[in-house]
């Protein structure tokens, strides 16, 4: 295996290698001042995907491993294509899980998703009644607010919570991974709106910019996708350590060049012999994959026709068979079959 590799697929985690990168290329160095803020530990989604330890998604020495780790030295996104149930999204979670970078920010990307969506959100309305309620309060007990406190809608920083792609972007001292699913199925817009923030690595939050001259408003405690509070200084986010990036696509549209130019592409094969192997005992423990070698024969062999066949048919086949064994195998084939139809008609 290259020793120049940061990840390396093997499923062993080692939080120090991603530390132990060069400095990025100038002009992707960002080096906004450090934030306090505590990255919580991977989450169930993480668990999900990975089974009981971690799934080696890409033979070491492949070039899919080649292409990651340029994206991890070049601090670029890393665009996944590939047909569903490869491991697209599944290889961040892994990226997350082997360098030690705890919780995966995931933006899973609809039709009416919007780049604000990623970024931040803004409770207008919720800020409004609170003020209205505090109002009322003032009315009855002739305080400034509840107790004769300050009104609670005078704490912007209540109303507003950062998406992923915004707490992505926050100044942590360690890049954070994020999981931009299924970008092809967004509008035509999104990924021409992506490209600025992905290229600059920052953003601005207008109700903290007009607040940031007031006394006491200059840097704003905002709520995160984890969660948490973070600080927000001038209304603005910068990234301190850019944000390991993984968009995926199941390749139903092209995306324009000035997107591709800022990605490195990795087209992802369907996992077959050690990868496969790999998911299947993940999941299903030690010397699943020998046990079950007949429905993974069968699945491997139907790919013959043509069809798209995600991975995750044949895991549903075999937690069927495994947990009905011994009662009406004849039921078990006819239902396993069916679980591993072919999504379409033929190859795309």
């Amino acid at each position: 295996m290259s020793e120049w590799f940061i990840y390396r697929g093997t499923g062993d985690p080692d939080p120090e290698r991603i530390d132990r990168r060069p400095a990025p290329p100038p002009w992707r160095d960002f080096g906004a001042p450090p934030i306090d803020y505590r990255v919580p530990e991977a989450d169930s989604a993480t668990t999900r995907r990975l089974g009981t330890r971690a799934v080696p998604l890409a033979v070491p020495g492949s070039e899919a491993l080649r292409l990651i780790n340029a994206a991890l030295y070049l601090r670029r996104p890393l665009l996944i294509t590939g047909e569903p149930g490869s491991g697209k999204s599944t290889l961040a979670h892994d990226l997350a899980f082997e360098l030690g970078l705890g919780r995966v920010l995931q933006w899973p990307v609809v039709s009416r998703s919007e780049l604000r969506d990623g970024l931040y959100s803004y409770d207008a309305i919720g800020r409004l009644q609170d003020a209205q309620l505090a109002r009322l309060e003032d009315g009855e007990g002739g305080g400034n607010g509840p107790a004769g406190g300050p009104h609670p809608a005078g704490d912007i920083g209540r109303y507003l919570r950062l998406g992923p792609l915004g707490t992505a972007l926050l100044a942590a001292e360690r890049p954070r991974v994020l999981l931009i699913d299924e970008l092809d199925k967004s509008d035509i817009d999104l990924p021409n709106d992506l490209l600025n923030v992905l290229e600059e690595g920052e953003f601005t939050l207008p109700e903290l910019e007009r607040v940031a001259d007031r006394p006491g408003q200059q840097t704003v405690q905002v709520l995160t996708d984890d969660g948490l509070r973070a600080p927000v200084t001038g209304g603005r986010v910068r990234c301190r350590a850019f944000p390991v990036v993984v968009m995926t696509s199941n390749r139903e549209r092209d995306f324009p060049a000035p997107l591709l130019r800022r990605c490195i592409h990795l087209d992802l094969a369907a996992p077959r012999d050690e990868r496969l192997a790999a998911m299947v005992q993940a999941h299903f423990g030690a010397g699943s994959y020998d046990e079950y070698i007949g429905l993974v024969d069968r699945f491997v062999r139907t790919e013959a026709d043509g069809g798209v066949r995600p991975t995750d048919q044949l895991l549903n086949a075999i937690y069927l068979v495994q947990h009905t064994a011994g009662r009406h195998p004849a039921d078990q084939e006819a239902v396993a079959d069916l679980l591993m139809r072919p999504l379409d008609n033929g190859p795309r």
